[in-house]
């Protein structure tokens, strides 16, 4: 978009040209982030659920007045050129056979009303996508649920898939969220690459939280000069709704980077368990994986609002450790989240780290293991407590182990080809 906005400036100022843009984001506030840092003033549209339905971005479109495409996918190299020959065309557009009907919408509080008894399953499908996309964050569930039911209709739709880890994620993010959620997203957005791996769309969005080896770039690592770039024009930032997590910025790797297991500074399990102040959340990117392969997982510590749990940010910060089973591998094995800046807080906080699966694993689970220590206090003002909490991670293998190639034997030779 960049590229494009900068080719167009003058024509844009001239009223030669509008632009608008659609994005398939999961988190549309990010790109209203970048457009400020852009200073791109023009509409974006957003197309979260992925109901244009297509399988590469980026698609550049010429259209006219008309509605008539004049141009798809010009190319990138002349694009100056290009777009003052598209708005310098005066030919009237060609003539239809007839006349297209007149644009109709309805009602958001009609998009929100249940289909009737008798409605088919598309309807029910677009009834779950109005909730998502306009429904407020307590109809989420609802939202789920029939997305789910339609999936129960038609084991194979992709599409479907995709749209339900959508709301699943959606409500992972709201006040409405559920433990599980952010996996159960996960598998969805799986099962739908497996229906159709072809798309681009669903492949960067499990991409977008999964191991470095597979990340084709890093997604959000612009995110803080963003923001520092437009503070320093002295304007307010787009709030996020929700910060990019560390795999959201993590630059790609070509190998993985193991690192030895570290025993953290409560080998023998003497501190204090805890089983009432924070509740750990445990998410593998992909759900599945083969032999000699790599997760990234999320551990996210969600402290306990119905006792009015809250970090004690002035005390020692949260650690994690883990313990990677012989002949694993573990990038991380000591994580630390950072204090926020005030004395106490109450958010959620997510650590990270990634696991490669040995070449001759057997297929099954596997568990492994770990704990994190951290201060925590029962409501702002009561007393701070040191806590440990016992983690376990569930990687899935699939397959038979991959088996590592033998000598090299040249054809024509006894065992060659």
């Amino acid at each position: 978009m960049p590229g494009w906005h900068e080719a167009t400036k003058t024509l844009q100022a001239d009223g030669a040209i509008q632009m608008i843009g659609i994005v398939q984001e999961q988190h549309p506030d990010r790109a209203r982030l970048f457009m400020q840092w852009k200073e791109m003033g023009w509409p974006v549209l957003v197309d979260a659920l992925n109901q244009l339905e297509v399988e590469v971005v980026p698609i550049t479109m010429f259209i006219d007045e008309e509605g008539i495409i004049r141009s798809m996918r010009p190319p990138r190299r002349g694009m100056a050129e290009a777009a003052a020959a598209f708005a310098a065309e005066t030919e009237p557009a060609a003539p239809v056979a007839s006349d297209p009907p007149a644009a109709t919408s309805r009602p958001v509080s009609e998009l929100l009303s249940p289909p009737g008894r008798d409605a088919d399953t598309e309807a029910w499908r677009r009834y779950g996508l109005a909730l998502v996309d306009f429904a407020p964050p307590e109809r989420l569930d609802e939202a789920v649920r029939v997305l789910g039911r339609v999936l129960q209709m038609n084991q194979d739709d992709g599409l479907t898939r995709f749209q339900h880890g959508v709301a699943l994620r959606r409500r992972y993010d709201s006040p409405a969220g559920r433990p599980g959620d952010f996996q159960a997203a996960i598998i969805s957005w799986t099962a739908a690459l497996d229906a159709n791996p072809n798309q681009y769309i669903w492949r960067r969005r499990i991409q977008q939280y999964g191991p470095r080896l597979e990340k084709p770039y890093p997604f959000y690592d612009w995110v803080e000069s963003a923001t520092a770039a437009i503070r320093a024009r002295g304007e307010e930032p787009v709030r996020l709704s929700v910060r990019p997590g560390d795999a959201e910025i993590a630059r790609p790797a070509r190998d993985f980077d193991a690192s030895k297991p570290a025993t953290g500074s409560d080998p023998e399990g003497r501190v204090t368990h805890d089983e009432l102040f924070v509740a750990a959340e445990v998410t593998v990117v992909p759900p599945e994986v083969d032999p000699g392969q790599t997760v990234r997982v999320h551990v996210t510590m969600h402290p306990n609002r119905v006792i009015d749990a809250h970090w004690n940010n002035e005390a020692e910060p949260v650690m994690l450790w883990m313990t990677p089973p012989e002949g694993w591998a573990i990038d991380e094995p000591q994580v630390t989240f950072a204090n926020a800046s005030t004395a106490v807080s109450n958010e959620s906080r997510t650590l990270e780290f990634e696991l490669k699966v040995p070449a001759d694993s057997p297929g099954g689970v596997t568990l492994v293991r770990g704990y994190a220590l951290y201060n925590v206090c029962e409501g702002a003002d009561a007393t701070c407590l040191y806590r440990r909490k016992e983690v376990v991670v569930p990687v899935r293998v699939s397959g038979a182990p991959v088996n590592k190639p033998g000598p090299f034997t040249p054809r024509g030779t006894p065992g060659g080809g």
